[in-house]
């Protein structure tokens, strides 16, 4: 079969290599399309993330979807916790300090035509989904999961800071959790232009009088009562705690170049401000396929380049540029 492997930043090989063999409640599947996520790039440009480095050449990819031996189209879970340990006991797998995870660090990934998982990290995917949109069911658990952090209710206001797609997945739920404002910001213009698409009210290009002009003007002048950086940029991070309102919160769910976060202490002492970071999903796929299938969350829309297998250099080089919005490989 063929696999993908990146060797070093930027060397990605296609390798013959030998199909696999499911182990003990394992499923073998043909991956159908693997998503490109913005940890796959800092792995494509740097080579790692934080403190997680290249160490041998690695299968990336973790958002995918594809076809078990019986025929049936499913959608994976890319983590697989250990399922014992005291953060799986009360629930949060997301934090397990065991989790192996597709496409990181010594898990290889779904970049290849073939991969064994485990069968309790499946999900049948609809008939009414293609495998595309199976693949952007990884992208909206994270955004679920940063919603959920938020304990969003009716009437709040929120901003989002950064639109590529989990940010613009972001302002989807939003609305539907009924924010009654929702603004975004963005460098973008395409992406700015999805941002007010997907129901954001106002939409700002980052500017460092934009949160206490334009912003606090959308609020009546009261700030944003939720903000999300989904952006991995300190300029985001810097915006979400000037725009938040005292007492609001501040979800952290971009991943920054230089592995490092800093904000105003006194900013966020003197607003009594609520801080949370969002580390991937946790159990979300069965509502993330409720919404997709019932039309309440767009995701097709969102996916705007798609390459084969042959071409995956080509896919990541596209995504880097921050070309169109979420770019697909299908083996």
């Amino acid at each position: 079969m063929k696999v993908l492997r990146l060797f070093k930043p930027s060397d990605l090989r296609i390798q013959d290599e030998p199909l696999p063999t499911p182990g003990a409640n394992e499923a073998l599947i043909r991956v159908k399309a693997v998503g490109v996520c913005g940890s796959d790039l800092r792995w494509f440009t740097q080579g790692g993330i934080g403190d997680a480095t290249l160490d041998h050449p690695l299968v990336l990819g973790h958002e995918f979807a594809g076809e078990t031996e019986a025929g049936e189209s499913v959608v994976v879970d890319p983590a697989i916790p250990c399922g014992v340990c005291e953060h799986c006991q009360r629930g949060d797998t997301n934090l397990c300090p065991q989790v192996r995870f597709a496409g990181h660090s010594g898990q290889d990934g779904a970049l290849r035509e073939f991969i064994c998982w485990e069968k309790d990290r499946l999900h049948q995917l609809p008939d009414s989904l293609s495998e595309s949109d199976g693949v952007m069911l990884e992208p909206l658990g994270v955004a679920i999961h940063a919603v959920d952090l938020a304990h969003l209710q009716a009437g709040m206001s929120v901003g989002v800071f950064g639109c590529g797609p989990i940010g613009l997945l972001i302002i989807q739920l939003a609305r539907l959790s009924g924010a009654s404002v929702v603004v975004a910001s963005e460098i973008l213009p395409h992406r700015m232009n999805a941002a007010k698409m997907f129901g954001a009210k106002q939409v700002f290009q980052p500017d460092p009088k934009v949160p206490e002009s334009a912003i606090l003007k959308a609020t009546g002048g009261r700030g944003l009562d939720v903000t999300f950086e989904v952006a991995g940029a300190q300029g985001a991070v810097d915006d979400a705690f000037t725009a938040v309102m005292p007492g609001g919160k501040v979800i952290l769910a971009g991943i920054p170049v230089e592995d490092r976060t800093s904000f105003s202490a006194s900013v966020a002492r003197r607003k009594g401000l609520t801080i949370k970071m969002v580390r991937r999903m946790k159990n979300t796929y069965p509502r993330a396929i409720r919404l997709v299938g019932g039309g309440q969350v767009d995701v097709r829309s969102l996916v705007t380049h798609t390459f084969p297998l042959e071409q995956a250099a080509q896919a990541f080089e596209t995504a880097e540029r921050r070309e169109g919005l979420k770019v697909i490989i299908k083996p």
